[in-house]
């Protein structure tokens, strides 16, 4: 069995969100479709017999036991299986990013295998889903249409897109917004033929833009090349190009002090790529 794993833990982008009603227990229903980037953070595991979980790296931002990456771990950890993760951070908090889902996922991908825990995609999807709603579509590993809470997934093959993705200085809670009472909870559910049409778009961008400048700026930056649009609850917004060259030309006309990044969209996961790569 191997001691160790280096692993990627990829962004998403919600391509759209459309928010059809909510549920009596709080929750809300939506449809979205989940983007996977070829961009993100980078985790290394190694395992020991310590009992402990730690944690290394930059801008962890939370207290460990708050944490999703070690509340992960210690869904799978029994006995005196203990492991050390570093984080190489990317991917910033409150962007709509996905990032503390995609570390977690990737955190139980590799020590269900380093601890030899024999869990099954399906048994890691449920124990993914308690940690939070985007947990499952990086376990599933592809770009999905999503329903119901973001739970009920079905992969999708998207055509090939590359992203320029602007990152405003700010944190937008997804609490906050998703209890605002300015928010469009009433949507009609579309099917995927009418989002492949073009007909989508965010409910939450109109009243993030309104609360926080700072994306309404970026949105206006980025309309210049295309129709930007809010990923998620936010802050991050982004828009497509036909190639890679395309988006850094555009890249190259934002100003110096708006933080961005420029990403492909990847149909299956880098992490369980890299995962079936590095242990057959």
């Amino acid at each position: 069995m191997r001691d160790a794993l280096t692993l990627p833990a990829p962004a998403k982008l919600n391509l759209f969100l459309h928010i059809t009603g909510r549920r009596a227990d709080g929750y809300h229903e939506l449809q979205t479709v989940f983007a996977l980037l070829d961009w993100g953070d980078t985790l290394r595991f190694r395992r020991n017999d310590s009992g402990a979980v730690t944690l290394s790296g930059d801008d962890l931002g939370l207290a460990p036991q708050d944490n999703l990456v070690v509340r992960a771990a210690r869904l799978l950890q029994q006995g005196s299986q203990g492991v050390h993760i570093e984080i190489d951070k990317r991917i910033p908090s409150g962007g709509g990013l996905g990032g503390g889902s995609s570390d977690a996922a990737t955190t139980l991908l590799a020590l269900n295998h380093l601890w030899g825990a024999g869990k099954s995609a399906a048994e890691l999807a449920a124990l993914g889903a308690g940690l939070g709603a985007d947990v499952p579509v990086f376990l599933g590993g592809h770009s999905a249409w999503a329903e119901g809470t973001g739970e009920r997934l079905t992969p999708l093959d998207l055509p090939a897109r590359w992203y320029l993705v602007a990152v405003p200085d700010c944190h937008v809670s997804t609490a906050e917004i998703f209890s605002h009472g300015q928010l469009t909870r009433n949507s009609t559910p579309i099917k995927m033929a009418t989002f492949f049409q073009g007909h989508s778009r965010n409910d939450c961008q109109p009243l993030v833009r309104r609360l926080y400048p700072e994306v309404d700026k970026a949105l206006i930056l980025l309309d210049k090349f295309g129709e930007a649009r809010l990923t998620g609850t936010g802050a991050c917004v982004f828009v497509g190009f036909p190639d890679e060259a395309g988006a850094r030309a555009a890249q190259g006309q934002l100003p110096a002090g708006l933080r961005s990044f420029v990403a492909r969209c990847v149909n299956r996961s880098p992490a369980l790529a890299a995962l079936t790569e590095q242990t057959g």
